[in-house]
């Protein structure tokens, strides 16, 4: 079967609830008048049984069935019977008096025929007990005609409330569903072209207005996302066109002439050059696509920050004095984790730092223990980084410094991405601060990473 719609859904919805409180209301309100009459006929009946009682006091003399007659008359569909104590009829009102009579004492209803009657048994003389026994019946006929009347109306009114209710819910419906069918259209017109389209989150219902804000809020981050596949494909092939068109016109060069052996064992010591380097920038892209699908797994082993920063800056500091740079470290920490893996992520921090700090300059390694975690810092003297530029130096090929937009054989731009995915993988956060000549690189890291 075809699956109904919403606004189907919410249109017989809305008309079982309005079917269902009308036919409460309708129920309700014929209980409540047939109650009604109940009571005003027994009213009726109680204030004729004491006449009658007035009259037959004496029931052998002419003058009692004279004023029972005079009594009688005054209400056209009042009716009487009397029977003695034996159950022998004595007297009947009218010839069209039921056979058999409900015996029991007090009110009762009696359907005979096209006729409805309301019953009331009493004796005669309260005070004894072989007393005649008194017999009054009322046409109620108009009144139950009036109940069935009602009772069809009430259905009526419940089918054409049920029906009004539906038309009225799906046209309500439609309408309120509007700006789903608007999210709708935006979402079939999305693709890697249009990936800019956004819903007016000012026009729409507050119930749907977190819902767009979060659509919107996807359409962002898959704009971004795929922006920076583009700009990462365009890199890739920036970043390969340079060593590729090297390797191609080194050879080309070699081969146009015969050349002397040590001339071909230079160019293929050249052309294995730029092999290395293509072949570390695809293992750390590799890296990269591990990271970005979760499958770097650290290890966890104890480890003590500041013999491994030592051992770091032990190694750079050659490199430092070559460059006339102070190599500094500050605190100590211990905690859990791979240590290759962080080797790695404070090698290209300190590798990036000395190649922008200049003469005379500072690199300083600060670790701070913390209840939960610790921080550790890297940071250098030198040339501040344009606030704009910060959100941005963890992009994959992004180079901050503009005389080195062109493939390079020593950096390629990955180091800090590298960094931050091998952070993450700790459970721990990154980021940039400059200000005041000072560049700073701090990690989070949980202690049990």
């Amino acid at each position: 079967m075809r699956r109904l719609s919403l606004s189907s859904r919410l249109a017989l919805l809305f008309a079982a609830c309005t079917a269902v409180v009308s036919l409460f209301a309708g129920v309700l309100f014929s209980r409540a008048s047939e109650a009604h009459f109940v009571e005003l006929d027994q009213q009726l009946l109680d204030g004729k049984l004491i006449g009658l009682r007035r009259a037959l006091h004496d029931i052998q003399s002419s003058e009692s069935k004279i004023r029972l007659a005079d009594e009688l008359s005054r209400q056209a569909d009042l009716s009487l019977r009397i029977t003695g104590s034996d159950g022998q009829r004595w007297y009947d009102s009218s010839t069209q008096l039921p056979d058999r009579l409900p015996q029991t004492p007090g009110l009762s209803t009696l359907n005979d025929g096209d006729t409805d009657y309301r019953v009331l048994n009493a004796p005669l003389f309260v005070d004894k007990p072989d007393s005649p026994q008194l017999t009054l019946l009322l046409d109620i006929t108009h009144h139950q005609h009036f109940l069935q009347r009602m009772q069809h109306l009430i259905w009526l009114t419940v089918g054409l409330s049920a029906l009004a209710t539906a038309l009225l819910g799906a046209w309500a419906a439609r309408s309120g569903l509007r700006p789903l069918r608007r999210m709708s259209a935006v979402a079939r017109g999305v693709s890697a072209q249009s990936l800019n389209a956004r819903l007016p989150e000012e026009k729409m219902p507050p119930e749907l207005a977190e819902l767009a804000h979060s659509f919107n809020a996807m359409l962002g981050r898959l704009d971004d996302s795929f922006q920076r596949l583009s700009a990462f494909s365009a890199d890739i092939a920036h970043e390969l066109r340079t060593p590729l068109s090297n390797l191609l016109t080194h050879t080309q060069v070699t081969l146009t002439r015969p050349r002397p052996i040590e001339d071909y064992r230079e160019a293929l010591h050249s052309n294995l050059e730029e092999l290395q380097w293509m072949a570390q920038l695809v293992n750390d892209m590799l890296y990269l696509a591990k990271a970005d699908h979760g499958l770097l797994s650290p290890k966890r082993e104890p480890l003590e920050l500041a013999r491994e920063v030592d051992l770091l800056l032990e190694f750079f500091a050659p490199l430092a004095e070559d460059a006339q740079v102070t190599l500094t470290r500050e605190g100590n920490a211990h905690m859990e984790g791979d240590r290759s893996m962080l080797r790695r992520a404070l090698s290209n921090l300190l590798d990036n730092a000395l190649r922008f700090t200049p003469a005379e300059g500072e690199v300083r390694v600060r670790i701070v223990e913390q209840a939960k975690g610790l921080t550790l810092s890297v940071e250098n003297s030198g040339d501040g980084i344009d606030g704009a530029l910060l959100p941005r130096l963890f992009d994959r090929f992004y180079r901050a410094d503009p005389a080195r937009q062109e493939g390079s054989s020593e950096h390629a731009g990955l180091g800090l991405a590298i960094t931050q995915s091998i952070v993450r993988a700790h459970g721990g956060q990154i980021r940039c601060e400059s200000e005041n000549g000072w560049t700073r690189f701090v990690i989070e890291l949980p202690k049990g990473s």
